[in-house]
């Protein structure tokens, strides 16, 4: 059984060239804070793994600021930023979400969802100038972030004899795999779980040894 962590989406106007499981994305939730003509744009990046997070911690701050104009937002997902969706939430079109997707993809990160609140301070800003302060809040929030670079990754479970335990927990004990579950009886079943651009050598390692299966 093979089980990725990561929820993706290859889009359709997205080429991807590299298959990596190398990506950059923050290591902890940060805020911005960028004042236009009285208006205030309070900005929060927060990292993600799935749509679900992403959403889940939108709405989560959508609720606490529910006195807000608008909270706008995106967020992308997956080492080659293939998933990704924005809103406007009643801006005009293009002025806010895309503006804050696009700092996401500039500061060159990922897994990462993007949440901007704005109080109305009465003057109207006019499309060049949300573009600019929604774009300026998201970059602000980066900022205040520390990026770092993880990986993608997979699980592998394996069936095998109990006989077979030996070999099997010696490549096991490698230091790039982490062992998230075992049954050991006179059939037994292991979930492994690598770095996902490593999966195939540890499926063919395995799956090499006599009576192992995945």
């Amino acid at each position: 059984m093979n089980t990725r962590l990561l929820y993706i989406i290859i889009h359709p106007s997205h080429t991807l060239l590299i298959m990596s499981s190398e990506y950059r994305t923050l290591a902890a939730p940060s805020q911005g804070l960028y004042k236009e003509k009285m208006s205030k744009f309070i900005s929060f990046a927060i990292p993600v793994d799935t749509p679900e997070e992403a959403k889940s911690a939108i709405a989560d701050i959508a609720n606490k600021y529910h006195d807000a104009r608008h909270v706008c937002w995106a967020y992308q997902l997956g080492a080659d930023g293939a998933t990704y969706m924005s809103n406007d939430n009643g801006e005009p079109s293009g002025t806010a979400g895309k503006p804050i997707l696009g700092q996401i993809r500039s500061a060159g990160i990922t897994n990462v969802a993007i949440a901007v609140v704005r109080y109305f301070g009465g003057i109207k800003l006019g499309t060049s100038g949300l573009i600019v302060a929604y774009r300026e809040a998201a970059r602000l929030a980066i900022e205040a972030g520390e990026i770092v670079t993880r990986f993608e990754t997979e699980s592998l479970t394996f069936t095998f004899p109990y006989v077979a335990m030996n070999d099997v927990m010696r490549i096991a004990k490698d230091p790039e795999i982490k062992i998230s579950g075992q049954t050991f009886d006179n059939t037994c079943t292991i979930t492994l779980t690598i770095r996902a651009d490593r999966a195939d050598w540890l499926r063919q390692r395995l799956t090499a040894l006599d009576g192992v299966t995945e």
